[in-house]
């Protein structure tokens, strides 16, 4: 780790306290180290139970404690250690808060829950050698613990009446049917590839994790579904704020956010109308995306786009560097993969390793599709690869020695990285990438993050919907004429559009996160601008940006102005 001298047991700065955090996290959650890609030979499953979610709110109480004595003991620290304090102190108090509030025993939902999060971790792991499929084996022979301790605190938090929505279980119960429901199932397809000599055990170990997808989707059903009867979709304001600090470092005024998401949808809606005309005369946004999606450029074969994604990153890599970055060598390598079935609709990325042994990896979700239009993909890959996701985290990954792997890994909110991957989406349109079926892909790209401000929040916080608009004018927002709205201002299909609902309601708050985030990467960008004259440098002030770590929106717009 990063800032700490071999043998050092005490802390003294900030730094050396967010990698002692992050060495004693990684040794309680073994996601945490696969993630991190150390612990390779650790081959226990993440515990989802009570117990263990008590050790990591007591891990983090210690921390903040000792970072308290460290202020008082050494007093004021540089700017380095001031930034990382600022960090730790933000994002363990607002998850210890979440512990408090007992978020950890409903963590369901259709993304980003212990439910995928368990199969995911295998995904993470290295496949290169025997011993390496060592630890393949033996943790997935122990996949079942992972569920065992994930009903645990699903049965705690039944019996405190703290519920994941229907919604969400419902949703879950059906990805956990697709999981296994061919006999050859993704678990089998995954252990096919080992060596021949674990093949038996392998075997065994998928039928194990296969039994225990069923038993959880069993559980679920019968036990679970029923008893959460009646809990709302929306979780209401005090747990919607609490959520925004959790993914955005940020607190944030509910009533200013809805008038500005509006500002966007109307903003954008305008641009789309244009461009629109200019590509198919007399069609409205959607409808010339329907076109599109049929005479449109497309791609068919599932290999074939993954190839299509893997050639448009490493282009943009070698046409950017040195003009617009300065990519460093084991950041030139990014890997195109296609999701595993039964995942959310929305593509995703993975970082690399603190080694750069795994690389940095972008997902796409077919959802059975073999054909392929690119208008919507163009803008999406330069959002989740090179110049949004890949180009920022890999390079965190490089900052690791200076800063601490705390401020660059676990420590990150999507307000700041979802902020810099829709920022790098707008950054290739002022490049002029985009021709005019790829800026039309761009545009509803912006229209779904801006109609995402406007339906997270209502939906969640019941607003009141304007009257001006062109879906359900003065009613409160729900489900339906969220999931209406957003189909009319948007070319994706709808089976993406409803999973992007359920996924809004279920994770409040994050899904506003992107054009907030986008909002404070503009803003300090312009304020540097402005301090700077014609001074400013652009590849300066990027490779500056991309290197100050993880950051809080409250903090990243000040930053980034002083650059």
């Amino acid at each position: 780790m990063s800032n700490q001298t071999a043998g050092q047991t005490s802390p003294t700065t900030p730094r050396q306290l967010a990698d002692d955090y992050v060495q004693q996290l990684a040794a309680l959650d073994p996601s945490t180290a696969v993630g991190l890609g150390i612990n390779r030979d650790d081959t226990r499953m993440p515990d989802y139970s009570p117990e263990a979610h008590q050790q990591k709110a007591e891990l983090i109480r210690a921390t903040l404690q000792r970072l308290e004595a460290l202020e008082a003991e050494a007093g004021p620290f540089d700017a380095l250690d001031e930034r990382c304090a600022r960090l730790l102190r933000d994002r363990l108090g607002v998850e210890l808060e979440a512990y408090d509030a007992g978020e950890h025993l409903r963590p369901l939902r259709i993304i980003g829950s212990p439910v995928d999060g368990a199969r995911s971790i295998f995904l993470m792991m290295p496949q290169s050698s025997d011993a390496d499929w060592e630890v393949i084996t033996a943790r997935m022979e122990r996949f079942p613990d992972a569920y065992t301790s994930l009903i645990r605190s699903l049965e705690q938090g039944r019996e405190q009446q703290l519920f994941a929505a229907p919604l969400q279980v419902e949703s879950i119960i059906t990805q956990l049917q697709e999981w296994v429901a061919s006999q050859t199932t993704w678990f089998h397809d995954f252990v096919s590839a080992g060596p021949a000599h674990l093949s038996d055990r392998l075997r065994a170990a998928a039928d194990g994790a296969v039994s225990a997808v069923r038993d959880l989707r069993t559980y679920l059903s019968e036990v679970y579904l029923p008893a959460a009867a009646g809990t709302p979709d929306a979780v209401g304001e005090e747990r919607y704020l609490l959520n925004t600090r959790r993914w955005m470092g940020a607190s944030i005024d509910p009533e200013e956010v809805y008038a500005w998401g509006w500002e966007e949808f109307r903003r954008l809606d305008a641009q789309m109308r244009t461009l629109a005309e200019e590509i198919l005369p007399g069609s409205t946004p959607v409808e010339c995306m329907r076109w599109l999606d049929k005479n449109g450029r497309r791609v068919e074969g599932v290999e074939e786009i993954r190839q299509w994604l893997q050639q448009m990153m490493d282009t943009a890599i070698e046409e950017l560097d040195g003009k617009h970055f300065d990519i460093a060598e084991p950041i030139k390598h990014v890997e195109a993969m296609i999701a595993p079935p039964g995942s959310a609709a929305a593509p995703y990325y993975t970082r690399p390793s603190l080694d750069f042994a795994r690389p940095g990896r972008t997902w796409l979700p077919t959802l059975g599709q073999t054909v392929f239009p690119l208008y919507d993909l163009v803008s999406t890959w330069y959002h989740e690869g090179v110049p949004g996701h890949h180009l920022q985290l890999a390079q965190w990954v490089l900052m690791a020695p200076q800063l601490s792997t705390f401020q660059t890994t676990i420590g990150s909110s999507s307000g700041a990285t979802e902020g810099w991957a829709l920022y790098a989406e707008r950054l290739m349109d002022e490049l002029g990438y985009f021709d005019a079926e790829e800026r039309m892909g761009y545009l509803d790209c912006q229209m779904m993050r801006a109609v995402r401000v406007v339906i997270d929040l209502g939906m969640h916080l019941h607003l009141q919907i304007p009257d001006d608009s062109p879906v359900a004018p003065g009613q409160r927002w729900n489900r339906e004429n969220a999931t209406e709205f957003f189909a009319a201002h948007s070319g994706r299909p709808q089976d993406f559009i409803d999973s992007e609902i359920i996924r809004y309601l279920g994770w409040p708050g994050q899904a506003i996160s992107y054009k907030l985030g986008e909002r404070s990467w503009l803003a300090g960008r312009e304020a540097a601008q402005k301090a700077q004259g014609e001074d400013f440098n652009l590849k300066d002030w990027h490779m500056k940006a991309l290197s100050l770590g993880a950051l809080g929106l409250d903090d990243l717009e000040t930053e980034l102005a002083r650059l």
